[in-house]
This record gives structure tokens, C-alpha cells and sequence, in this order.
């Protein structure tokens, strides 16, 4: 983006109400500076078909860390950068915090941000060499036990060649962004944003490998199911089925999410020291 935006939609998660009523607010107060700001839920068709269409240059969503992935998913195959309202606990994803948006769009109007670049992942299930559904990540790709309590069997290879099997409650594929979420939970390394790589982390692995393994830039990782009761889990989207020998190839997308900042890169960083200090999913105090 080389100027202002002028097209901006405006949205919330449609089961926070006041994530609705912010975005109402923000609406009303880009439209006291002279811009057409609608505003929404996330999921309203008719606002969505517009995004689809390309009539917008920003999307502003108010909500949490699930509400950005979808507004990442939604806005990324139409190269559309997206600027989050945080509503929610943890907020890695964000920079602008609640109650803070009126001075962050002041900064947006007078053209002082920039806009960040992160990979996203492609994902296929492949069953007997057929093709039976593609998904694209903003986080991770994750191949689970399902409902039963033990660990599943599943093999890992890398651009075809055999990296190791586990025995474990899954295995997590994850992009740098989704290296603080799911991934930092099971153990994993926190990666720099703009990374163009994949990170593998096993989920309680038994007797198996159990360090996570960062592919390089371009790499394809094959995760093959070796037992039953397996789901694949996208993004923590509902689950879908797997069965014995199915195959899930986990690739660097053709989209990239792009988020609107401001100030400098240094914002990721402060957000993590943050958050390590403050558990603020259980509302510790530091």
C-alpha cells in the first residue's frame, strides 16, 4: 500500500457485543473525517461479497486473536491488509489494544504506518492418491489424536525424504505466526514474524523425537497417518476426520495476510515480553 486508504469496512465478532458496538464507533468516527466506513459482523454475506469484489482498501476487525485468523483468511486472496481492534485476552496478533484505536487512526489518516508481510500455509488431505480437500492457514496445520486418549502414530517426511515417525498426541506445522500460539504451547521456538519458514513441533511426544525442527524457506512437509483416530485441525477450525494412511502436505501458500502497523518492527517484541511477564489468558498479575 503506497497511500491512505479511502475504502474501508469495518468489522466485529458477531457473538461479542461489544466488539460490534467498537466497530460502530469506529465507523462513525471515520465517517466524521469525511470517509464511507460500513460496518458489520465478520461473518455478514453481505459485506463479505463486497470484500470479494475488491471494493475496499483496509478492513478493521474488533476482536480477538480467532477473530483475526478469519479476517486474515478472508482478506488475504484479495491482498487486502487488515488492521485489528484487540477485544480479546491474549492478542499476539495485535497492536492496537482496547480503547486505544482513535489515536492509531489519526496515525492511519495522516499516512504513518506500514504494512506487514506474513507467509501463510497450504494444506491438502490427500486419501489413496486423491485429492479430497485444500485449506490455507494463517497459524498451523495440526494432525491430532482424536477423541480417544492415546497417541497416534504418524510419519514426517521433508521435500520427500523420510524425517522421522512419532508416536504422539500430533504433530503441529506452523508458520512464524503460528509459532506463539498452538506451537509455543507444545514447546516450540518463537520465530520473527517475516519468516518465510515452517516450523514442526510434536504434540507430548512418547519415545519419539521431541524437539521441534524449523524447515528451511520453501520446504514441504507430508505428514502421513499411520494409525486411526486422527483429525486435521486448521487454524483451530472444526476438525475434519482422517483414516489410516492419509496424507496431509503442508506447503508455503501462493497468499499472504497482510496487517497494518505503526511505529516500528520492535512492536513484536514488546507485545511478547508482555505477555511472558503477564499471563494475561488467566489474568495473572505480574
Amino acid at each position: 500500500m503506497t497511500s491512505i486508504p479511502r475504502h474501508i469496512v469495518v468489522t466485529g465478532h458477531p457473538k461479542v457485543a461489544e466488539a460490534l458496538q467498537e466497530a460502530e464507533a469506529i465507523s462513525a468516527y471515520l465517517k466524521q473525517k469525511g470517509l464511507d466506513a460500513p460496518y458489520g459482523s465478520l461473518y455478514d454475506e453481505g459485506l463479505r461479497k463486497r470484500i470479494h469484489t475488491g471494493e475496499f482498501d483496509l478492513l478493521i476487525t474488533v476482536g480477538g486473536d480467532g477473530t483475526m485468523l478469519r479476517a486474515g483468511n478472508l482478506c488475504a486472496p484479495h491482498d487486502l491488509p487488515v488492521l485489528g481492534i484487540n477485544k480479546g485476552r491474549l492478542g499476539f496478533l495485535f497492536q492496537v489494544q482496547d480503547g486505544g484505536w482513535q489515536k492509531m487512526l489519526d496515525l492511519l489518516l495522516a499516512g504513518e504506518f506500514w504494512i506487514e508481510h506474513r507467509m501463510m500455509l497450504h494444506a491438502e488431505l490427500l486419501r489413496a492418491g486423491e485429492l479430497l480437500g485444500t485449506w490455507q492457514a494463517v497459524n498451523d496445520v495440526v494432525v491430532a489424536r482424536g477423541q480417544y486418549l492415546r497417541p497416534i502414530q504418524i510419519r514426517a517426511s521433508v521435500d520427500g525424504q523420510f524425517l522421522t515417525n512419532y508416536v504422539a498426541d500430533g504433530l503441529i506445522a506452523a508458520t512464524a505466526t503460528g509459532s506463539t500460539a498452538y506451537a509455543l504451547a507444545a514447546g516450540g521456538p518463537i520465530l520473527p514474524p517475516e519468516l518465510r519458514n515452517i516450523l514442526i513441533v510434536p504434540i507430548a511426544p512418547h519415545l519419539s523425537m521431541e524437539r521441534a525442527v524449523v524447515l528451511s524457506e520453501g520446504s514441504t512437509v507430508s505428514i502421513a497417518v499411520l494409525s486411526e483416530n486422527a483429525i486435521l485441525s486448521v487454524d483451530g477450525q472444526i476438525p475434519t476426520g482422517l483414516a489410516e494412511d492419509d496424507h496431509v502436505d503442508v506447503r508455503a501458500g501462493e497468499n499472504t495476510v497482510k496487517f497494518l502497523r505503526f511505529g516500528d518492527p520492535g512492536y513484536f517484541y514488546r507485545n511478547l515480553t508482555e505477555h511472558i511477564n503477564q499471563n494475561s489468558s488467566l489474568g495473572l498479575p505480574k
